[in-house]
């Protein structure tokens, strides 16, 4: 059972946030004198949520600052003015699920409502940027982050990449959390033990990987984008994204991209878009979908890197 009465504070995404649920994946802070920039908490949403159209309850429902969803027989969850997620539980037991939503779709709306860009994919600190490896679900964006892990790099964000423009009109990335989340594929390839890790909840074959000592936790600039995609080849092809596809690029690996217009939010996100496509390269990453190569996209990736900052 949840307490009331406690609170935990932690940060994420350069955020202090105070939470009535225990988020273990989360840096905890104590002796803050700040106060807390987000909040989490319990709270009866069963009045709110029945007056919404039951039409439109199947979906997120958005509602002005306001983005409400439900997970059958789990929760109800609503984000609000980029400062709090609140959550009305049916089943109390199950608060390892509850954290995954809270974790992943309750932050990546905040940070839209905060107008932070959240992209779908994970960032490496590497020589002073952030570099950001995004794609479709199963595209191989953590693997490929564990690869540069295992290789001394280190991990800024895994699942979604925040970024912020600067007054300078510069993109940074800003760190999530020490977590990445691995297929027992990717564990195998990596020779790593799945019985040393902890399973994600109704997803026994994917687990939760603790990257304390290999975690950035300072902000960097923005010095790359690579969309990363299996595709029926032989051998790695990487390709420059030109012009216009780099706007759709960005737009298709979106967090919840299907909100942008419901928040009223699409002269903001082509914005924000515009700047990053004009500050950093792009490229589509593409490699063969029947074999493991993530070794080999962090040579590619790498010597993609040394020749720009050799131009």
């Amino acid at each position: 059972m949840l307490s009331t009465e406690k609170t935990y504070t932690y940060t994420t995404f350069g955020l202090i946030a105070e939470s009535v649920l225990p988020l273990p994946e989360l840096e905890k802070l104590t002796d803050i004198e700040k106060e807390a920039d987000i909040t989490i908490k319990k709270k009866d949403l069963s009045n709110v949520w029945s007056k919404i159209n039951p039409l439109i309850r199947t979906g997120f429902v958005v509602e002005g600052n306001r983005v409400m969803f439900e997970v059958p027989g789990l929760a109800v969850f609503s984000i609000e003015d980029g400062k709090s997620i609140t959550f009305s539980t049916y089943d109390s037991d199950k608060d390892d699920k509850i954290r995954l939503y809270i974790l992943g779709s309750c932050l990546g709306i905040l940070l839209m409502q905060r107008k932070v860009l959240p992209l779908h994919g994970s960032a490496i600190a590497i020589e002073g940027k952030a570099y950001a490896f995004i794609g479709e679900s199963g595209a191989g964006k953590s693997t490929l982050a564990s690869s540069f892990v295992n290789k001394g790099y280190k991990l800024l964000s895994d699942d979604i990449v925040a970024i912020s423009i600067t007054e300078q009109n510069q993109p940074w990335v800003t760190p999530s959390y020490p977590q990445q989340k691995l297929w027992q594929e990717s564990l195998n390839a990596f020779g790593m033990n799945s019985t040393e890790y902890q399973p994600l909840f109704d997803r026994m074959t994917k687990f939760s990987i603790p990257v304390q000592a290999d975690f950035y936790n300072k902000p960097l600039p923005l010095g790359g984008i690579f969309e990363l995609a299996g595709a029926d080849i032989v051998s790695i092809d990487l390709q420059p994204i030109e012009k216009l596809h780099r706007f759709q690029v960005m737009l298709e690996h979106t967090y919840r991209r299907s909100l942008i217009e419901r928040m009223q939010m699409m002269d903001w996100h082509f914005k924000i878009c515009a700047k990053c496509m004009n500050s950093v390269p792009i490229y589509r990453l593409s490699r063969p979908a029947s074999s493991f190569t993530a070794h080999d996209l962090v040579t590619t990736v790498l010597s993609v890197i040394k020749g720009e900052k050799n131009k």
